[in-house]
């Protein structure tokens, strides 16, 4: 059994969501403060954050020892009109991916929803009730595109498709996950099992709900994200009303340890299990939030003490 360990933009404040470019650090000190802090893996980030042509690419990532471990491709599944612009785009990555894929360790190419798009699950991330989920019909249509643009990548690049479960999008709960995977095919879409926000996503963080969830799930995860929650945090985002954004500003994703994700019974459980491959450290930060560089240092000094 081998499990490396990366990180990746989104912990020095390169994040998806729009109009949060202003200010984030440059993918060159990223980089060069990922390696120095112990990790031997980064994903890609936001496309262009990172040179997107693969022979500059891969000089700078070889240069660093790091391996390229996969990229986050959030699409608007639920509106057909957005599935062609959002295969391209899937395409374009993959083909990144697979002109630097390490035969060892291949790169995800991690699916998502449009996260944020919708005001009502941007405000009210970490406590969804089903009303505020999909309707069957926009089931349907939603899992419909995961398969097909993932079936396009597996059809192009041979690249592993995960979807991430993901809060301030469509599939946040633990039983919108389950319905995501019901309806999509196994041989086709992974799960990547991000910890922390499952526990948000639950809307009752706990060590022994990631747990159980991660064992639930177990048969389609392929890949996962080492975050932690905060539940004190989780707590007050519900007595103040903060949207997501306002909970990732206050700590919600805090650093490896501080929260109630349970990484030592977690990284035992992927022991006995046979898991290979990369574990990717996120804390989710935003631009100019926090000290990315000394906290991810201090995350890897916390794996290193539970033994990876």
């Amino acid at each position: 059994m081998t499990i490396r360990v990366g990180n990746a933009p989104c912990s020095w404040g390169t994040l998806e969501f729009e109009g949060m470019s202003e200010g984030r650090i440059g993918y060159i000190q990223m980089l060069d403060e990922l390696a120095e802090t112990g990790y031997v893996g980064t994903e890609l980030g936001d496309w262009g954050f990172m040179p997107t042509d693969p022979v500059a690419l891969g000089t700078v990532l070889r240069q660093r020892g790091l391996t390229l471990t996969g990229a986050f491709v959030p699409i608007a599944f639920t509106r057909r009109e957005a599935w062609a612009e959002g295969q391209v785009h899937a395409l374009q990555v993959a083909h990144l991916l697979a002109a630097l894929a390490d035969p060892d360790f291949p790169p995800f190419v991690v699916l998502s929803d449009e996260n944020g798009a919708d005001p009502i699950r941007l405000s009210h991330a970490g406590r969804i009730t089903p009303e505020m989920g999909l309707r069957p019909e926009q089931w349907m249509t939603f899992a419909e595109g995961v398969n097909q643009v993932a079936r396009a990548i597996h059809q192009a690049t041979g690249l592993p498709v995960v979807f991430h479960h993901h809060c301030a999008g469509y599939v946040e709960t633990p039983d919108e996950i389950a319905r995501l995977l019901d309806l999509t095919d196994p041989d086709l879409v992974g799960l990547v099992f991000d910890t922390g926000h499952y526990a948000f996503g639950s809307g009752a963080p706990s060590a022994a709900g990631v747990m159980a969830g991660l064992q639930r799930f177990w048969s389609r995860v392929r890949y996962l994200h080492f975050k932690d929650c905060s539940p004190s945090v989780a707590a007050q985002a519900v007595a103040e009303g903060w949207d997501y954004h306002q909970a990732v500003r206050h700590g919600v994703f805090c650093e490896l340890g501080q929260g109630c994700v349970p990484f030592e019974s977690i990284l035992r459980w992927l022991e006995t299990q046979g898991y290979h491959g990369f574990i990717t450290v996120e804390q989710d930060v935003l631009p100019g939030m926090g000290t990315p560089k000394t906290s991810a240092q201090r995350n890897r000094a916390f794996l290193h003490k539970i033994g990876l």
